[in-house]
């Protein structure tokens, strides 16, 4: 029989599911070892500082912070330091979160809009091995789902150190024939920082659905708005030296406001012999941000003041829309069973204007760059499954994309039309079960796409000169070889084998307004995945990752990739009822990485503890401790190597470690009330 994919939801895409289990990662479940889907409960267990870090239950993953908390997070993957969201694909309730050609940085994932109290589970992949997924996918994918209902409305109040303040309140009622859910989020923190965060954010949901015989309907409204002051990431040597604490910032105006707001309708039917699937979106966003890296250090376009510092600001507006489309049906092959599947994604995104600004104190001074973006892109695929044996199954898959960019500059040398597409083809066979195990052979290409800007820029806005124009797609090959056992009672295992090829490691620096060279790379690693449940209430879980990333193509300055992610690890202890008590304590480890090409400066690791302890005080109400660095380690989230300039220092700086700090030991509790 052939398996249901995980994004093909084998019941009604609309109707309440209650799934009591910690992952969906057992033989028979996955077109690839590295594939798996984590589970609202295992959400619900387990302590997250920022919503962004929901995507550390993807093994391998680490989410952390550079700025404050309204910023999108940095994640790290296989071999790679994906930036803010670049070869990493998000989609949270059949939207995607990545933003192209986006003011700070290709790919931009910012995930503060979600609640997770509403994820009906995440479904993740590595490797660019899926026909269905496209742009920015290449280390892996995440799909997020939303509840349509809760079992009962709930209230939950949270309450921390430096002036964390959570209130939540959702639930579900009739509305017409069908289900009306809301929720609405109100959240403030101020961090451990100096300057205070002073973060302050309030987020709503609203979905109506309707199941009616072969048909699910579902209609999403979402709205976010957030605001902070962002210490940013500080030189070692100021804090060496005493000019600033670990916790100091060196120029309290930096911060910014985001706003988004979105539509979307997801209708589903089922056939007799399979199903068709419809998602369409629209998403309203705005960006803000002022930062401030060098402090002190003359740019090509600094008006020359050392005073006055190099504070800038990168801002868009932005219209998205978009459409998902699928129809899969099941078949013979001769004696075989088979499915196919066909699909079709639009995009279209309106950038007017997306901008980089140099202030001082937030004020505009002058312009360095601003544009109006329009870029549109259609993609299809094809996919075809074949149960050939009892032990063997194939899945062979085609897809292609075409890509429009149009750039109107304040430049007219750096405005034009490009267009450009390419052809990503998709192989897997999957072998087994024997033994309650299964053996899986990948191998795919896929791209992402590079920032419209930077396919039309002919002049640098920093320094006048001449550049050369970017390639508009960037293509990546991927292979894998894994296994995937259950043979030992109650522990499903994980093994696989990889590696990744990408055509450039280019990027367009929203920091500057052009874009940054680079080579073409290579990554290998292995991650094994490991879920034991040791008893009824009590749950184990280990994970490691190891990758090797260098440029494939030699260099005096050194073939090392900066920031590439080497060695990750996590364990974790998970109760879920034990005469009413709950928790969970989880700990990661975030390898030393490379932060120049030689390998001559390198970050130190930073292992985190994380606890959580609850008490089921009635079937209504529920109280829990969250403890954030259980340990206080004093290390770091992020680290740079580059040059930034001090009062008194050379005009053209001095190179150092400029690192953010993980915030100190952090104690959270809520009491969540259930009616």
């Amino acid at each position: 029989m052939l398996k249901a994919h995980a994004h093909e939801p084998t019941e009604p895409v609309l109707d309440a599911i209650i799934v009591e289990g910690q992952r969906h990662n057992g033989v028979g479940n996955s077109d690839a070892a590295s594939e798996g889907t984590a589970t609202r409960k295992m959400i619900e267990e387990r302590p997250a500082q920022r919503p962004g870090d929901v995507l550390e239950f993807v093994p391998g993953v680490i989410v952390s912070q550079h700025s404050g908390d309204g910023k999108a997070n940095q994640y790290y993957l296989r071999g790679f330091n994906l930036d803010h969201g670049t070869d990493f694909a998000t989609w949270v309730a059949g939207m995607p979160v990545n933003m192209r050609s986006h003011a700070h940085g290709q790919g931009y994932t910012d995930l503060n809009f979600l609640i997770p109290e509403l994820i009906s589970r995440i479904d993740y992949r590595k490797g660019p091995y899926f026909a269905d997924d496209g742009d920015f996918s290449s280390a892996g994918s995440a799909r997020i789902g939303y509840l349509y209902r809760l079992d009962r409305p709930l209230a939950s109040l949270s309450i921390g150190q430096n002036g964390y303040q959570r209130l939540l309140g959702a639930g579900s009622t009739a509305a017409g024939s069908g289900t009306l859910l809301g929720a609405i989020e109100l959240n403030h923190n101020d961090g451990p920082w100096d300057v205070p965060e002073n973060f302050r954010k309030l987020n709503a949901v609203a979905r109506w659905s309707l199941a009616s015989g072969d048909d699910n309907l579902g209609v999403t409204a979402m709205g976010y708005q957030g605001r902070w002051t962002s210490t940013d990431q500080i030189p070692k040597r100021a804090v060496d030296a005493g000019l600033v604490g670990r916790f100091g910032s060196l120029d309290p105006t930096d911060g910014g406001e985001s706003t988004r707001a979105s539509l979307s309708l997801d209708w589903s039917r089922t056939y007799a012999d399979g199903a068709f699937q419809l998602n369409a979106y629209a998403v309203r966003s705005r960006l803000d941000l002022f930062s401030n890296f060098t402090f002190l250090l003359a740019h090509p376009f600094d008006l020359g003041d050392p005073i006055n510092g190099d504070q800038f600001r990168q801002s868009e507006k932005r219209g998205m829309a978009g459409l998902n489309a699928s129809r899969s049906w099941a078949g013979k092959l001769g004696e075989a069973d088979m499915t196919n599947k066909i699909g079709l994604q639009l995009r279209y995104d309106r950038i007017n204007p997306i901008g980089l600004y140099e202030t001082v104190a937030r004020e505009t001074v002058t312009t360095v760059r601003q544009d109006e973006v329009k870029e549109g892109s259609t993609g299809l695929f094809a996919e075809n499954s074949v149960q050939w044996t009892t032990w063997l199954r194939s899945v062979v898959g085609l897809r292609f994309d075409r890509y429009t960019f149009n750039v109107a500059s304040d430049n007219p040398a750096n405005s034009g039309k490009v267009a450009a597409h390419i052809t990503s083809p998709k192989l897997a066979l999957i072998l087994g079960p024997w033994s309650k195990t299964e053996f899986f052979v990948n191998y795919g290409e896929g791209f992402h796409s590079n920032d419209a800007r930077g396919t039309t820029t002919t002049v640098s806005p920093a320094t006048g000169m001449a550049v050369a124009k970017v390639t508009p797609l960037v293509k990546s090959r991927g292979s894998e070889l894994g296994a995937r056992t259950e043979i030992i009672p109650g522990l499903q295992s994980s093994l696989a084998l990889w590696q990744l090829r990408l055509g450039s490691e280019l990027v367009f620096i929203g920091d500057a307004g052009d874009t940054e060279p680079s080579r073409a790379s290579l990554r290998r690693g292995v991650e094994w995945t490991n879920y034991w449940k040791l008893r009824p209430w009590l749950l184990f879980d280990f994970n490691f990752a190891a990758s090797k990333a260098r440029f494939s193509e030699n260099d005096p300055a050194g073939n090392y990739i900066p920031g590439s992610i080497d060695k990750v690890a996590s364990l974790g202890l998970t109760v879920p009822d034990w005469h009413k008590w709950f928790g969970a304590l989880q700990w990661r480890y975030f390898g030393p990485r490379p932060l120049v090409e030689d390998n001559s400066q390198r970050s130190a690791a930073t292992p985190l503890a994380n606890l959580r302890v609850g008490r089921q005080l009635d079937s209504n109400v529920r109280l829990s401790l969250d403890v954030y660095n259980l340990f206080n380690r004093k290390a770091s989230d992020i680290d740079y190597y580059y040059a930034s300039r001090l009062a008194g220092e050379p005009a053209g700086g001095v190179n150092d470690i400029h690192f953010h700090p993980v915030e100190p030991r952090t104690l959270r509790a809520a009491l969540q009330v259930k009616f």
